[in-house]
């Protein structure tokens, strides 16, 4: 399959276009508009320093359903300690700012300048969300994503201590569970995340559930403080 190059208009070519790794776009800016239109299509950016934008739509996609959340014991265990203190919406520079940094092993990161003040960008407008985790007044580790109607998608997460971005996740789940979200989009598969319960499913499966999850309003704001309004 071709890869497309993506021009002014804010319009992406079909997900079935995509190549066998997911790859289906190149160009383009993330701009507001751009981003939140291929999210709703099941489409994200993912790209290096130094790269084009780079827009992809696996097949299959790795996601993690509300109701399939495994919580290990001693994770139970640790969040029944209360040694951490869990919010949102209250940093979330701080938070991309941490998920940006280069893992172990890694020469550089994803999140470029450029991404984060993307995500920046979306959060200011109230569609990207945060969650921190504080321990003795300090962020330990935490997550970010985007909201579209009752589904989240989840960008990266980081943990400086352990179970902190587990922690994070729980939370997570817990605030979208009681308010009737099906899923969270994981994108890529990573252990970690599998532990907890996430898994592959068909990218038609995942388009549906997209589909139906964006009939619902948004719930477009700040979330720590539930300062929020709906928003299709």
């Amino acid at each position: 399959m071709p890869v497309y190059r993506l021009i002014d208009e804010v319009v992406f070519p079909p997900i079935e276009e995509a190549q066998e790794g997911g790859l289906l776009a190149v160009g383009g800016d993330l701009s507001p508009e751009r981003l939140l239109a291929a999210y709703r299509e099941g489409i994200f950016p993912w790209y290096s320093e130094g790269e084009p934008i780079l827009w992809w739509s696996p097949d299959p996609r790795f996601v993690l359903f509300i109701h399939e959340l495994h919580v290990s014991r001693s994770m139970r265990q640790f969040l029944k300690k209360k040694s951490v203190q869990i919010t949102f919406d209250r940093s979330f520079n701080e938070v991309i700012s941490s998920c940006s940094k280069p893992r172990r092993g890694q020469n550089g990161t994803w999140i470029t300048k450029e991404m984060r003040q993307a995500y920046l960008n979306l959060h200011t407008l109230g569609f990207a969300h945060s969650v921190e985790v504080w321990k003795n007044g300090s962020l330990v580790g935490g997550l970010y994503g985007v909201s579209l109607g009752r589904l989240f998608f989840g960008e990266s997460m980081f943990s400086d201590i352990p179970n902190a971005s587990k922690a994070a996740l729980i939370e997570l789940h817990s605030f979208l569970s009681e308010r009737g979200f099906s899923l969270i989009d994981c994108q890529i598969g990573s252990r970690h995340l599998a532990s907890l319960g996430a898994r592959f499913i068909p990218r038609t499966e995942f388009i549906r559930i997209l589909k139906d999850s964006l009939q619902y309003d948004t719930l477009r704001g700040n979330w720590g403080t539930e300062e929020f309004h709906v928003a299709p």
